[in-house]
């Protein structure tokens, strides 16, 4: 190697040490401050992008200590940007090691950066963190709540707590990994999205015979014999039989454009009230 060539790389190499200034404390406080602020700041047109950007602000001040900088790069994260919240994180990280990295020269590609990796994300963070892991989760410790187990709250409790110090090493993993963990990954994240959709809707599918309490208090009368709808029918052609029939029916009207969960719930009461005033359900 020439001496020009080693000088090179020693001012490379320099340079970069130089823009080391983000510590661990930095992302944690970032991705804390994210924790709280994620969808408070929520706006139809820029969506995220303001909880983003205050999130971001104490560690863009350390890496732009120059005004000018500095507001370009908040303006630039006041752009559209949503994602599931919890992935967000990783996008924190990767960012902040861009820019740490690069500087201003990297705003233009920190903005692609964001763009490209929001949908991958989002559609991993939707499916794991807002539908099963709520769902299964959220379903024992209800269901232990509903028998009278206090431990069901508590489980509810402490999963939950887990799951904040896991968004804070999402941080970490983002700024350390950045864009190798989504390519590197993607294979086993898909298969590990798939086994875990099975497994929530198995769990979902056992929660409505025992959860999901609907039974009829009709009864057939023949003279002296009398034959209830309930056990004397429905209960042999199949278990659970109503439950899995309601289920259904709210499931296809929260598909439904011209229904919403307020009215959805509504048409519940209502129902339940009237066919338990005229002795149809009990």
């Amino acid at each position: 190697m020439s001496d020009e060539l080693k000088r090179d790389v020693t001012q490379t190499s320099a340079d970069t040490v130089d823009r080391k200034v983000l510590s661990k404390h930095d992302l944690h406080h970032a991705a804390v401050r994210w924790c709280f602020m994620a969808c408070n700041a929520f706006n139809y047109e820029t969506q995220e992008a303001p909880g983003l950007t205050w999130s971001l602000a104490p560690a863009l001040r350390k890496i732009y200590p120059k005004d000018d900088d500095y507001e370009k790069a908040i303006a630039n994260h006041l752009n559209y940007f949503n994602t599931t919240t919890a992935m967000a994180n990783v996008v924190m990280g990767a960012t902040m090691a861009m820019e740490e990295k690069e500087g201003a020269k990297s705003i233009g590609a920190v903005q692609s950066l964001k763009t490209s990796l929001m949908g991958p994300l989002a559609g991993i963070g939707d499916t794991l963190i807002w539908v099963l892991w709520p769902t299964i989760m959220g379903s024992i410790s209800g269901y232990m709540a509903v028998k009278g187990n206090p431990l069901g709250a508590i489980i509810w409790f402490l999963c939950n707590l887990a799951f904040f110090f896991v968004k804070i090493k999402l941080t970490d993993v983002g700024y350390f990994s950045g864009t190798k963990l989504i390519t590197s990954l993607g294979d086993r994240i898909s298969v590990f999205t798939e086994s875990a959709s099975i497994m929530g809707l198995t769990v979902v599918g056992a929660l409505i015979a025992s959860v999901v309490k609907v039974q009829t208090a009709i009864n057939f009368q023949f003279g002296a014999v009398k034959m209830p709808l309930q056990s004397g029918i429905l209960d042999k052609i199949m278990p659970s039989l109503l439950p899995v029939l309601l289920t259904v029916i709210v499931y296809k009207l929260i598909g439904s454009k011209k229904w919403t969960m307020n009215r959805i719930i509504i048409l519940l009461i209502v129902l339940s009230m009237v066919c338990s005033f005229f002795g149809i359900l009990k």
